[in-house]
């Protein structure tokens, strides 16, 4: 049987204890962490949280889905099309790259010609080759990767000259990541 990323749902901030339960009973689960900056009333701190709320993604054989749901704190197995969800290596990948990377970049491009809805790709740095939509241009640009199959959207603040639009031919002949 082939092995997959199968994309579960957690019940509400029990992510952490679920990761360390799937490692005991010896299944490979992967929770995506960030650090963020939390403020309190008496001081601001650093945290480690996961990056998608209430997700976890275990690589697992699909006939072993059942075992996993039977881990205390696993609500239920995402679907997409009726189907287990799967988390793609590509997907995994860039989710990866955004978290070892932090999400600014520099690069250059011309970005006159890229409005807000347009397929782009990230030219240089860490999250080269990456392509999402365009969903922002203020000071601070925003390029999302769109992982369709999770239902859930990465969002980096880019250099506006790290990205440019795809063209004719790449929509037409790449497989896409959204």
């Amino acid at each position: 049987m082939d092995k997959k990323w199968f994309v579960f749902y957690t019940k509400s901030r029990q992510e952490k204890k679920v990761n360390e339960l799937l490692l005991k009973k010896k299944f490979e689960p992967f929770l995506p962490m960030q650090q963020v900056m939390r403020q309190w009333s008496d001081r601001k701190k650093k945290v480690t949280v996961p990056l998608f709320n209430s997700y976890i993604f275990v690589f697992v054989e699909e006939h072993l889905i059942s075992d996993v749901l039977q881990v205390p704190g696993i609500a239920w197995n995402i679907r997409h099309n009726d189907k287990p969800a799967v988390l793609h290596v590509n997907e995994l990948n860039t989710i990866q790259r955004f978290i070892e990377t932090g999400w600014l970049i520099e690069a250059g491009s011309d970005f006159t010609q890229i409005a807000v809805g347009d397929l782009v790709k990230v030219l240089d740095g860490p999250l080269k080759g990456a392509i999402g939509r365009l969903t922002s241009v203020h000071n601070k640009h925003q390029f999302s990767v769109v992982l369709e199959s999770i239902r859930q959207v990465i969002t980096a603040q880019i250099d506006k000259h790290a990205v440019r639009k795809l063209t004719d031919k790449e929509l037409n002949s790449s497989v896409l990541i959204i």
